[in-house]
């Protein structure tokens, strides 16, 4: 794995940058996720971040294949126990992530569709995953990936479904987009409460999914989220809660 740093800036630069005790920037990993939890094995420290050009095995929720090119930001960050529950802190950095796309955009072009993606337009700019590792029942760490479209090219047969920042504002770094989120997600990961009524609030205003009709994981028309991040959704038969799962639209 060839070490780089990121837009002409060194890893140990952007570490003191971003206040985390360890960056790494490689040209080329299978997954920063896998990356993530090689250093958790190896006793790494919380916030360790893990930076790649591109992605070749990039995933996202359910194994499903993340078209992950150079341009893009590839990101892990490793969180130690106690950790927060990892759909909370999936919606924790997605309104980061919103926070982060807003600010570059100049206003408010970012929703959030429950449980880990960022959307401009109805289409797809970033998703966030979370994958814990534990011995028996005992916690071990959680790798927080977030990928984003930034300066990549989106192929023409996700067109329809995905967007990148540069589409929006020409000239986007991936460094404008770094120098706003690990600062602020480095914190976030030792939050270990639901999330807060604010929190709460900043995602109903941006929530993409609410008062649409979908099929699965349950039948029903999407209702928000509750303070511990699971979905709420309106059935026939009452009032249902979602804690998981791919969510698709009637």
């Amino acid at each position: 794995m060839a070490r780089v740093g990121l837009d002409g800036i060194p890893a140990a630069v952007l570490a003191r940058r971003w206040g985390v005790q360890h960056c790494g920037v490689f040209r080329s990993l299978a997954s920063s996720l896998d990356a993530i939890h090689d250093l958790g094995a190896q006793g790494a420290p919380a916030g360790s971040v893990v930076i790649a050009e591109e992605q070749t095995a990039g995933r996202g929720r359910d194994g499903r294949t993340w078209h992950s090119p150079v341009g893009g930001v590839w990101l892990g960050m490793l969180v130690l126990p106690p950790f927060p529950d990892a759909g909370v802190l999936s919606l924790r950095a997605g309104l980061v992530v919103a926070d982060v796309v807003d600010e570059l955009l100049g206003r408010a072009q970012a929703s959030l569709k429950w449980p880990n993606d960022v959307l401009v337009e109805g289409r797809k700019l970033a998703g966030i995953l979370c994958e814990a590792r534990w011995q028996g029942e005992v916690p071990q760490w959680l790798a927080l990936g977030l990928g984003i479209n930034v300066a990549n090219e989106i192929p023409a047969a996700l067109a329809d479904r995905a967007i990148a920042l540069h589409e929006l504002r020409a000239g986007v770094r991936r460094i404008d987009v770094l120098d706003r989120l690990v600062p602020v997600l480095r914190p976030l990961t030792a939050h270990r409460a639901p999330l807060t009524d604010s929190e709460c609030a900043a995602f109903a205003r941006r929530d993409w999914l609410c008062g649409r009709q979908i099929r699965t994981p349950l039948s029903g028309r999407a209702a928000g989220i509750r303070p511990d991040g699971a979905l709420l959704v309106e059935t026939d038969a009452g009032s249902g809660v979602v804690r998981d799962g791919h969510v698709e639209l009637s």
